[in-house]
């Protein structure tokens, strides 16, 4: 029944899907004058807003920027020449994954507002149409999110968008951008429920609200040592962990099985299902060729060394992570992957986003925000705010570290706490699209990516690519918007 219920929230979303960018008219299918009457109406207004996520979260859309962007990942090097100027910081306002980002998360964002306009006026359950709300207000917050960390300032639409002429929008302050989201995010604190079940599985609840508040709250924090945010940040974390509500699978290869979709490590995820409405990540992660997975392997990116070699021996997580050799279903032989080999078709592969049921699409979540991921953020704020590690920011980080089979940590000043945690933050939640954000917010892009110089990488980053130029295209329909510094 549930998967009924998930391949009815991604299919009427594709349905109601009718604008990819700011700049065109809003959703149409069906007319706005006979649609929006009745609870039914409401609900698959709600289930478009989700959707959204399904491209946004696929394997070319935010995992990559964060991962090529980062230290993470090597493309391969005569794919997608945008993909390989991200690699190298030929930053242009006119890159495919650029336009990806901002339109993408506008489409979404219309969406929601698409709910927060029209739903109020439905006569139908109160308490179901505020938890609409609140769930609209969350995904909204999410895109915002996304953008801001991406673009810093960008333009707030609040309203449904109705015609062309409703697009020129000037760029809002990064403080005004992170009120919004701050004030969305309380409110769906409010409005969600702790848990669902049944059919309901998989919507934003308020422990995902007060998760990703918390992050926000982090990224806010930045790298400024008294930052009045370390202890919001810590709170709200906190509130997360004593619900009870949360914990962390005994294997972390279970965190990623298809059986345990909205687990109990879960806070957020984007669902899909496979061979129906999936994601490419088994294929396009896998090496390149490799007759394994449908349609051959394309080896898109590749596992960099620093990543691999930053795995301690003994931990169980690199295994769960990573493809290392498999076994050529035609000939029996083993092949034996490598993190060196320039052969992509040999290279060691991310591994545990794939579906290995899958004929055509993978139907594996993607964790957007995951139990583990608070535990870290809670052990980084309260580091910070205390000038130092206590022991609630040890047990924190140590539960991390003990599932992935590695020995608790103990007598660390505070730069080397945080040293730890970073550290323990790239390898719990690699290729999770979470590196190049935490990379930028500590104010360490630019020396990892130049550190990470592999396979003639030679980026010619500079302080102002912490930020991704507005998309051109964008700027040519909307003249109120300015281009950030540097591009």
């Amino acid at each position: 029944m549930r998967l009924r219920y998930l391949l009815f929230i991604l299919l009427t979303g594709w349905l109601l899907s009718c604008q990819p960018d700011l700049n065109l008219s809003p959703l149409g299918v069906p007319a706005t004058s006979t649609f929006y009457k009745t609870a039914k109406d409401a609900e698959s207004a709600v289930t478009a807003a989700y959707s959204s996520l399904r491209t946004i979260y696929s394997d070319e859309n935010i995992v990559t920027p964060t991962t090529v962007g980062s230290d993470d990942g090597i493309p391969f090097l005569t794919g997608n020449a945008d993909r390989v100027a991200l690699w190298k910081y030929n930053l242009v306002s006119t890159n495919t994954f650029v336009n990806n980002i901002w339109s993408q998360a506008y489409a979404g964002i219309q969406r929601c507002n698409v709910v927060i306009a029209r739903v109020p006026a439905i006569d139908m359950d109160q308490n179901l149409k505020e938890r609409y709300q609140g769930e609209a207000k969350f995904l909204r917050a999410l895109h915002y999110f996304n953008l801001v960390r991406f673009f810093g300032g960008v333009p707030l639409v609040l309203d449904e968008t109705k015609s062309v002429g409703g697009v020129d929008v000037p760029r809002a302050t990064t403080e005004e951008v992170y009120t919004l989201i701050e004030e969305d995010l309380a409110y769906a604190a409010e409005a969600l429920p702790s848990r669902y079940s049944g059919l309901d599985l998989g919507r934003a609840t308020s422990g995902a609200a007060k998760g990703l508040l918390a992050k926000v709250y982090l990224t806010r924090a930045g790298a400024v040592d008294n930052s009045p945010y370390w202890t919001l940040a810590a709170a709200k974390a906190k509130e997360v962990i004593d619900s009870g509500l949360y914990d962390l699978w005994d294997n972390y290869a279970d965190v990623f099985e298809l059986n345990n979709r909205c687990g109990k490590e879960s806070l957020f995820e984007v669902l899909y299902i496979t061979d129906q409405m999936g994601n490419g990540h088994t294929t396009h992660w896998a090496p390149r060729s490799a007759p394994i997975v449908p349609s051959n392997g394309f080896g898109t990116i590749r596992v960099t060394k620093s990543l691999w070699d930053g795995f301690a021996a003994g931990d169980k997580r690199r295994d769960a992570t990573f493809l290392t050799s498999y076994v050529h279903p035609a000939t029996g032989q083993s092949v034996n992957l490598s993190i060196d080999t320039s052969d992509p078709a040999l290279a060691i592969s991310l591994w545990k986003l794939a579906d290995r049921t899958a004929r055509t699409s993978g139907g594996k979540s993607f964790p957007y925000l995951r139990y583990s991921d608070i535990l870290l953020i809670y052990a980084e704020a309260t580091n910070e705010f205390n000038n130092g590690p206590t022991p609630d920011a040890y047990a924190a980080l140590n539960r991390v570290r003990s599932r992935a089979g590695l020995q608790p940590l103990g007598g660390l000043d505070k730069s080397a706490f945080k040293d730890a945690v970073i550290r323990e933050r790239r390898l719990e939640l690699c290729w999770e699209g979470n590196r190049w954000f935490d990379l930028v917010r500590t104010g360490r892009l630019l020396d990892a990516v130049k550190a990470e110089n592999s396979f003639g990488r030679d980026a010619t980053i500079l302080a102002h690519n912490v930020l991704f130029p507005i998309p051109q295209r964008e700027r040519d329909t909307n003249p109120s918007l300015t281009q950030n510094t540097g591009y």
